[in-house]
């Protein structure tokens, strides 16, 4: 890799060991995967945030790169911890790994990362601009990034976001290259997809096809409602199931409106009602009732919080209609501006919690003794059987709800 003389400096140590790490683990990168150079990125998002996912030995790594007081050069979100920073105790999670938790968040503080914890970093102030580089780590937030916005971005781990977050580049490979971005695939969806569920049970499907590969989707029925949060569940289930980083969707995603793709050479594919009706089978392993309703993988936005809103009132739900608990998962960021609409005060009146940070996937859920996990994210259905030993039953927010009642 070509290298200018600043980087020459870094990767020779001159700027001390945590930086020549992280600058080293840039080069071996870009020389793995062909890159000519670096190049300036305006984000980074980071994940291994939760201490179930990165456990004793990823904390002792933060404790030792935080130590020298090194600061991230270019704006830097977190990823979902393992639990609600703010209401910990009241939701009964463990306390050792409460400690161990608080202890991984305050490394990251220490580097000057924004301690938000969302998986939705786009809906919070981490938006980048159509055609920025920028090296993010969550999967659904990078298929967001790469697709909805039209940036740039590999599908980083957490180690090389945080060297890229430090150093404020990334090697030039992948996706941020225009050959690297056409697609492979053309899906066209002839079922006529409503709720948030059915976009995760078509990226549950095409994901297991495609795999890593770029899917170009084409719905016959369009895309109606909120299809931004209908984008991000597409996107989110696709990169669950498959580990797709980038999609397009004929006329909406930016690539697409600017005439930049060509499908010509693509392999087809074509999804019907009844494939997505055998998917939805696939994804329910359980007809027990729910121990844990959760909304929210990625993390709500206004709007999907809001649908949860409309169904407790239209039902008229007490604090103890409902038989299990229930979790809206978002961020500390839209949940402000739930609490002002009154939205929070509603789902806790019904006996419901908006819990901020974390979600049920990288949350200790199965030391807490849930079970049998009711949700509307194709992305935590492909997740929890393995992650967290979990039972799914899956539906739209409608159906999952009523599981509860």
């Amino acid at each position: 890799m070509y290298l200018t003389k600043e980087e020459e400096k870094i990767y020779n140590g001159e700027y001390g060991e945590v930086l020549e790490m992280a600058m080293n683990l840039l080069v071996s990168l870009g020389d793995i995967y062909g890159a000519e150079r670096l190049i300036d990125i305006s984000s980074a998002q980071v994940s291994g945030v939760s201490y179930k996912t990165i456990g004793e030995e990823g904390l002792n790594f933060l404790r030792d790169i935080s130590k020298d007081d090194v600061k991230v050069s270019v704006p830097t979100t977190l990823n979902p911890a393992g639990m609600d920073l703010s209401r910990y105790e009241e939701l009964n999670f463990p306390r050792n790994f409460v400690k161990k938790q608080l202890d991984i968040i305050k490394c990251f503080k220490k580097m000057g990362v924004e301690i938000g914890c969302t998986c939705t970093p786009y809906l919070s102030g981490n938006i980048p601009i159509y055609g920025d580089h920028i090296a993010w780590a969550e999967s659904s937030a990078v298929s967001y990034a790469n697709s909805v916005i039209g940036a740039r971005t590999n599908r980083e781990g957490g180690p090389s976001a945080l060297a890229s977050a430090l150093i404020g580049k990334t090697p030039l490979y992948g996706y941020h290259l225009d050959e690297n971005r056409m697609p492979s695939y053309t899906v066209e969806v002839e079922a006529e997809l409503e709720d948030i569920s059915d976009y995760g049970i078509l990226g549950s499907l095409v994901g297991r096809i495609v795999k890593d590969e770029v899917p170009y989707f084409v719905f016959k029925n369009g895309i109606s409602g909120d299809k931004y949060s209908k984008l991000k569940a597409l996107g989110a289930s696709l990169a669950a199931s498959g580990s797709v980083a980038l999609y397009h969707v004929e006329g909406i995603t930016p690539e697409c409106r600017m005439n930049k793709i060509d499908i010509d050479i693509t392999e087809r594919i074509t999804v019907t009602k009844e494939d997505l009706e055998e998917e939805y089978h696939r994804l329910n392993t359980t007809e027990e009732k729910p121990d844990l309703i959760c909304i929210g993988c990625p993390h709500c936005s206004l709007e999907e919080i809001k649908e949860v809103v409309d169904f407790i009132v239209k039902n008229n739900i007490r604090r103890t209609g409902f038989k299990c608990d229930l979790w809206v998962c978002t961020s500390i960021h839209i949940k402000v501006i739930a609490d002002r609409m009154g939205y929070t005060e509603v789902i806790e009146r019904a006996g419901g919690k908006v819990v901020c940070d974390t979600c049920m996937v990288v949350a200790p859920i199965e030391e807490m003794g849930y079970k049998n996990i009711a949700t509307n994210s194709g992305k935590a259905a492909t997740y929890l059987p393995n992650f967290c030993g979990s039972n799914v039953i899956y539906g739209s927010t409608s159906e999952v709800l009523k599981k509860g009642l």
